[in-house]
């Protein structure tokens, strides 16, 4: 007789699959967490969200704010004596949570990221202006960081007009073949 075994795919196992490293790697030193520049805004710690998933509390983890706000600067990758790339493994998550459609605490921060890349599909690269327009009429919130806009304009971190790009058709097919 033939026994077949069922093994439902687990978050840790869908994160492999994304990113081709096992959350298991993750021996939870918690230099990652110590060293992340955004740590103060986050919910949970960045390892911590590792132990949910390596211990199956899929919910906890795909719920967390800090799947979301991870800037991806790559400081917790850097600094992990196991080269788990810590950062990968938020993409994954935040890809996951997207694909099994998981509320979103930061609903501004999911904005965000849609304007950014919208602005990247349009013009091949990120127009700020194009951005925060885009950003400010989605989370209608038009007054939060006004104080900075001028002096960004006048030190030229804000442009009026979007930057030339090479292969801008390239990159919207890019975008094309994922969606």
């Amino acid at each position: 007789m033939e026994h077949v075994v069922n093994h439902s795919s687990t978050l840790a196992d869908k994160v492999e699959k994304l990113t081709s490293q096992s959350p298991m790697l993750c021996y939870q030193c918690g230099k990652c967490s110590a060293g992340c520049p955004v740590r103060d805004h986050m919910d949970e710690s960045p390892n911590q969200v590792v132990r949910y998933a390596q211990l199956g509390f899929d919910d906890a983890a795909l719920k967390s704010s800090t799947i979301w706000l991870c800037a991806g600067c790559m400081t917790c990758s850097s600094r992990c004596p196991q080269n788990f790339d810590l950062a990968k493994f938020m993409d994954a998550m935040r890809q996951i949570a997207l694909e099994e459609k998981v509320a979103i605490g930061e609903k501004d921060t999911a904005k965000f990221h849609d304007a950014f890349l919208n602005q990247i599909r349009k013009h091949g690269r990120a127009f700020e202006f194009g951005f925060v327009r885009e950003y400010k009429l989605k989370t209608q919130n038009f007054l939060q960081d006004v104080d900075v806009a001028p002096e960004m304009f006048i030190k030229g971190k804000i442009g009026l007009f979007p930057h030339k790009v090479k292969d801008a058709e390239g990159i919207k097919k890019i975008f094309d073949k994922t969606e």
